[in-house]
């Protein structure tokens, strides 16, 4: 039996980061990994890259430009007659970027002397890995290590009154694959995953529907920036139904007959394809043995402390499988973390600041406490915000809609929380990130010089605000 330093199970975003950061830090490291593309190889990445985070934003990428080169453009004195589209070639980008990552990820293991191991990994004891061969009739295989650690992703959600057939109703993996362009798409679940998905196929001229159960849009989210994303995004024409709890959903062959209840009382609709999207729970069922003692909640979450350690001899779990956001750069700071703990470092991740995003257009991003989180918790705060209309660079770039809101301590002004929806808002939240992991106070925002004109100047301006010092908009007393 071949002995490792570390057995990394799973190899989405957080284990190959904690394999790779395990072998750059001296340990021999090996990474257990049983994803297969369609071509029956082994593709590297986990959901994120090969069905998830990185098909995703390709997708949403070709479709918002599609959407600009039909409407988009005249108001720049561009125009462009019979702009058609081609969805299969802009389904083989995507898939050839995802192919060019899943190497990037396979030169990176070797490169830093990585063993990758196609195959499941299943945890027979605190040291014992057993990998189970799905390519070669099921042989296993026994490797042993001092080290292991736990990073098997997560899976969708699945529906028993709306049952996957991967035909006519298909999980967020086969919403990334149609073939054609559905006249009427449905969509249970109006998360991240089915707004994404419904934006990318609106784009591209289907009719969406989608169905929420809850009564309230993105609770997770701070509540003004929900009611702007919610209108911003009804006004595109995605029709969200909130407070829709689906009772079934059937496959007749040529349509999905979808039955639902509202405050109006039952009611159906038909569609050409539905996607279910209402969640992903974490992939702990046969990871491994009663014998290791590992302690598993009832939502299938393994049980951990603040860095990522199972409490059982040398076993860690990092990333979907664990407590916090199911967020993949979430995952990999928690991969590095133990990494540095196994080596003999001090690693830790500061779950207070981790950014959240949702792709659509506009986008929406934040880090830190909401508002209705501060209220909840009674901490006195102050706050200010900033409209993108009042930009020079938004207008010129034609993308005027949306805001961004600071939140600061009311006391000691440092910041506790930033909510933006506009333009490149994934790319602006990593300003507020770093600002409240140096704790930063609000005037220490309003003190630095941003350049102008770009779309950052609306981060500086919602700071100045914070305490009515707004420039380019009239300060409303508070």
């Amino acid at each position: 039996m071949t002995n490792y330093d570390v057995i990394v199970i799973g190899a989405g975003p957080a284990g190959y980061v904690a394999a790779i950061r395990c072998a750059q830090l001296g340990l021999k490291t090996a990474c257990v990994d049983d994803w297969l593309n369609d071509k029956q190889q082994p593709a590297l990445g986990g959901t994120c890259l090969n069905v998830g985070c990185i098909p995703s934003k390709a997708l949403l990428e070709s479709s918002e430009r599609f959407l600009d080169a039909r409407t988009g453009l005249e108001k720049h004195g561009i125009e462009i007659d019979n702009v058609t589209l081609d969805l299969a070639a802009m389904m083989a980008r995507k898939n050839k970027i995802v192919t060019e990552l899943n190497r990037g990820v396979a030169g990176l293991f070797k490169s830093n002397g990585v063993t990758s191991i196609n195959g499941h990994g299943f945890l027979k004891n605190k040291n014992t890995v057993e990998v189970t061969d799905g390519k070669k009739n099921g042989n296993k295989l026994n490797i042993g290590a001092k080290n292991i650690i736990l990073a098997p992703g997560s899976k969708p959600v699945e529906l028993g009154i709306a049952p996957v057939d991967n035909k006519a109703i298909v999980d967020s993996a086969g919403a990334l694959s149609f073939h054609e362009v559905p006249k009427r798409l449905g969509i249970i679940g109006a998360g991240v995953i089915g707004l994404e998905l419904g934006s990318v196929w609106h784009r591209l001229g289907a009719e969406v529907v989608i169905l929420e159960a809850m009564e309230e849009f993105l609770p997770m989210a701070d509540s003004q920036i929900s009611r702007e994303a919610l209108r911003a995004l009804k006004k595109q024409g995605l029709d969200i139904k909130m407070g829709a709890k689906v009772l079934s959903a059937k496959n007749s062959g040529e349509l999905v007959s979808v039955a639902f209840e509202t405050t109006k009382g039952k009611q159906t609709d038909t569609f050409d394809k539905l996607i279910v999207a209402v969640g992903r729970k974490p992939n702990s069922t046969g990871l491994f043995s009663e014998s290791t003692d590992l302690i598993v909640n009832t939502r299938g979450f393994i049980e951990v402390d603040e860095h990522c350690y199972t409490g059982q001899h040398n076993i860690y779990a990092i990333g979907d499988v664990v407590r916090g956001p199911m967020l993949a750069h979430k995952g990999m700071e928690e991969g590095v973390m133990v990494a540095e703990i196994i080596a003999g470092q001090s690693g830790r991740v500061n779950y207070e600041t981790i950014p959240s995003v949702i792709y659509t257009h506009p986008e929406i991003a934040w880090a830190g406490k909401s508002e209705q989180q501060l209220k909840a918790a009674g901490t006195s705060f102050k706050s200010g915000s900033f409209p993108f209309m009042a930009s020079g660079r938004a207008k010129a770039a034609g993308e005027t809609g949306g805001m961004i809101k600071v939140l600061a301590d009311a006391k000691t002004d440092r910041v506790l929380g930033v909510h933006m929806i506009g333009a490149r808002c994934s790319e602006l939240i990593g300003q507020a990130v770093i600002a409240m992991e140096f704790g930063a106070s609000s005037e220490d925002l309003a003190m630095t010089m941003f350049a102008h004109p770009t779309l950052s100047e609306v981060f500086h301006e919602a700071a100045l605000a914070v305490d009515n010092r707004a420039i380019h908009m009239p300060n409303i007393k508070k």
